[in-house]
Parts: structure tokens; sequence; C-alpha cells
């Protein structure tokens, strides 16, 4: 009966859930699905990271080049990102050219990583007006749940703190690049951000970490950013329902708390993989 009523009424059907506080799968409005994150699973990635919220499931792999600066930025290396959603991954998504949603995915992890300034770009420079290095991160959804946005940016981080490049010089007498992939050192990560998205119920109730399910009945989502300074990277709201300024407070709040979670749980797993 619950069932039939669910797929006549799916809004009602959440509302009443919603009215005691807590949502059809178990879950209060502000608590965040079971989290995992597994670090350095693709062998022939310099860096990677397979990260899980609930049934979410997304890959970061990247993959480091050597190349030549531009001109006027002849000492900074580049960070390109990639989404991608396989037509595997949910039935919504087609296989052929990156949709809409792939398309928007890759431009706020692109922004989130220019705001967060998670790594400096002059960091990646080897030799200035010669040589840098070029990051691909390419985010690959394995299984879609909802909640791209989150999954990607904390792959993305987690695979970039699990990065390793070879010391690199530039031979004087010929002028060409000598690799040595015996010294490897890691990247110098500068900031840790977290992304951490909310959808809107009826214009006014907010809930966290939304499945696929709760994103389509939603009347809006927001994506907030932050870093483990509590400082404000970035928020992501692609229209729907507005946002009172006391509601952006309470999910910044929020935001900043599951910084900490996240980042604590990184660590740990890095601490867990690396030679006693």
């Amino acid at each position: 009966m619950a069932e039939a009523f669910k797929t006549v009424e799916p809004l009602e059907y959440y509302r009443r859930f919603l009215k005691e506080n807590c949502r059809p799968d178990g879950r209060e409005l502000g608590e965040f699905r079971t989290t995992t994150v597994n670090i350095g699973s693709i062998t022939t990635a310099d860096g990677s990271a397979l990260v899980k919220f609930g049934n979410t499931t997304v890959i970061c792999g990247v993959k480091a080049e050597l190349a030549t600066p531009t001109k006027d930025s002849a000492n900074k290396g580049y960070i390109v990102p990639n989404v991608e959603l396989p037509s595997l991954c949910s039935p919504r998504f087609r296989s052929g050219p990156p949709g809409e949603e792939a398309q928007a995915a890759s431009q706020f992890i692109a922004d989130v990583i220019e705001n967060s300034q998670i790594i400096e770009k002059e960091d990646l420079c080897i030799a200035n007006g010669k040589l840098v290095w070029v990051l691909y991160c390419d985010i690959i959804c394995m299984d879609y749940d909802g909640n791209l946005l989150d999954a990607s940016a904390f792959a993305l981080l987690a695979a970039l703190k699990n990065v390793q490049l070879p010391s690199v010089t530039i031979n004087e007498e010929t002028g060409l690049s000598e690799v040595n992939f015996k010294q490897k050192n890691p990247l110098m990560i500068r900031k840790h951000p977290v992304a951490t998205s909310f959808a809107i119920f009826d214009d006014t109730l907010l809930i966290v970490d939304p499945n696929a399910e709760e994103e389509d009945l939603a009347t809006g989502t927001v994506t907030v950013v932050t870093d483990e300074e509590n400082r404000l990277c970035s928020v992501h709201k692609p229209g729907g329902s507005p946002l009172t300024g006391a509601k952006l407070q309470d999910c910044i709040t929020r935001a900043i708390t599951r910084q900490r979670e996240v980042k604590k749980l990184i660590d740990k797993v890095i601490n867990s993989i690396k030679p006693k």
C-alpha cells in the first residue's frame, strides 16, 4: 500500500516523513549517508580515490603530464578537471557527448579548484617559462544516487592528496628534461575544500546529502564549499527556491562541521596506507 501511495503521490509521501523530521531511507534531515573513501585504487594513475556516499559511487584519477607554459603564465601549471556521467551509472544519462549535468559538474569542480586555492599553480612550475606540470583530473560516476557534487569534490581532494610526482630537472647542456621516477614527491595541498549539498523542500525545509529521489522532488538545491579555516570558498545555487540569509547561514554552519569530518576521514585513510 505504501509503495502504491509513493508511486502515485511521491511528494506527499515524502512530506509525511519530513513532518516527523525523518526521511523514507531512515535518516534524519541533517544526517549524511554512510561515507567511505578508498585511496590509491588506480595503480596506473599518479593519484586516485574512490568515494561512496550511500549508493553514489565516484572515482577520480589524476594523470600528470609535462607541458610548456603560456607566456602570460610562465610560472604556472594547469589543473584540468572533467566529470563524466556514463550511461552505465544511471538510466537518466545517455551515452555520447557530455550532457548538461556533466558539464555543470565539471564547471563546479573547476570553480572549487580556482576559488579554494587547493593547489597554488606556481607549485606546478618546474622551470619558469620552460616546463610545468599539467594535472588531468578525471572524475567518473560509477553509480548515481544523487549528490554528485559533494562526492566529486571529495574524490578530487582525496586523489590530489594521493598524487606523487617524479623529480624533474632540465639538463643545462641539452636543454632537455630529465625525469627521475625513483624520487617522487607529494603535491603541496594548500587548502582542503569540502562541498556540502542541501535539498530545499516546499521552499523552506532543508535536508542534507539528498539522494536522487530527493533531488527530483526538491524545489531547489544549494551547495556550500568551505575549507579548514572555516572560509567560505563558494556557494553554488542553480535556480530553484530562494534562501533566506538565516537559512544560508545554517547551511554554512553545517558545511563547516562536515568539512572537519571529511578531512578527518581522508587523513585517517592516508595514515593507514603510509608505510610503517
